[in-house]
């Protein structure tokens, strides 16, 4: 099994696991909150948080941004998707506090743009989106940038991914498996996959979790996955469409002290009696 760097860290078989918090769309296009999100990933132990970055015009039919949608930003759906993006500024601001937090961060890009801007800051790897999966351009175009690809599976078929793997390479590739639906329901989650990608294409294999609990992320940690990703919010009752599906900083803070724990858990597989138990045996042990 092969080992992608990203970030100064080994993701794959053997390694720790590689802990993402998703901010997204979570920071409600306030930079501050932003920022909050990149502490709270930070204080749990993570070991980087992620972006979303679209072109509006480019991801989104005029006809779709012109629908009546109430928000903060205003009364269409294009008002909503405009509000949520952040400029250059804003992620030069994200950047520095990022760096001096000593979180790296990356994004899912959605549109060819979009790559070109975030890699102005020079992001350990990329991620592309489910909902990209089938987008050959932009496959493409983000390996062309030379970084690392985490390519999430959701909503898609075997032949589906066969074929973007095929574009991809499976050099510095990381697959996510995940359930697509907001929240996803348990009975959804078929965590059973993560094993069949791994012996399928022979590259790290993770899980991407939008469901509102913690024990399958746990689970897929257990049974192999290399990376974890899920959602984070400072209020899971905030408005915007994520948050239902994202975990507070408890939540985040459990995630990553229960995957820990696994890891020191699984041991070496070797059947040894330990010290700790030779006492035991001459307290209880008559033969």
């Amino acid at each position: 099994m092969t080992i992608v760097p990203i970030g100064g860290r080994a993701v794959g078989d053997g390694q720790p696991c590689y802990i993402v918090a998703e901010i997204g769309i979570n920071h409600n296009g306030d930079v501050a909150q932003a920022k909050r999100l990149i502490s709270v990933a930070s204080a749990a132990g993570c070991d980087a948080v992620k972006f979303q970055k679209r072109t509006i015009e480019v991801v989104y039919k005029p006809e779709d941004l012109e629908k009546p949608r109430e928000s903060p930003f205003g009364e269409t759906n294009g008002d909503l998707k405009r509000g949520l993006e952040f400029g250059y500024k804003q992620y030069r601001e994200i950047d520095q506090f990022a760096r001096d937090s000593g979180m790296p961060w990356f994004a899912s890009c959605w549109d060819e743009r979009s790559v070109d801007f975030v890699d102005q800051f020079d992001p350990p790897c990329y991620k592309i989106a489910s909902a990209s999966l089938t987008d050959e351009k932009l496959l493409c175009h983000t390996r062309g940038k030379g970084k690392p690809i985490i390519l999430s599976t959701g909503m898609s078929t075997i032949e589906q991914i066969d074929h973007a793997v095929e574009v991809l390479g499976k050099e510095n590739l990381v697959l996510l498996h995940t359930c697509s639906s907001y929240p996803s329901e348990y009975e959804e989650l078929n965590l059973r996959v993560i094993p069949l990608l791994r012996e399928r294409y022979g590259v790290p294999v993770g899980y991407s979790g939008h469901e509102t609990g913690l024990p399958s992320s746990v689970a897929a940690a257990a049974i192999g996955a290399c990376m974890i990703e899920r959602h984070i919010t400072t209020n899971r009752a905030l408005w915007g469409s994520d948050h239902a599906a994202s975990l507070e900083p408890n939540g985040i803070n459990r995630l990553v002290r229960d995957i820990r724990l696994i890891e020191i858990s699984m041991g070496d597989g070797v059947k040894r009696v330990l010290p700790s138990e030779l006492p035991i045996i001459q307290k209880l042990r008559r033969i």
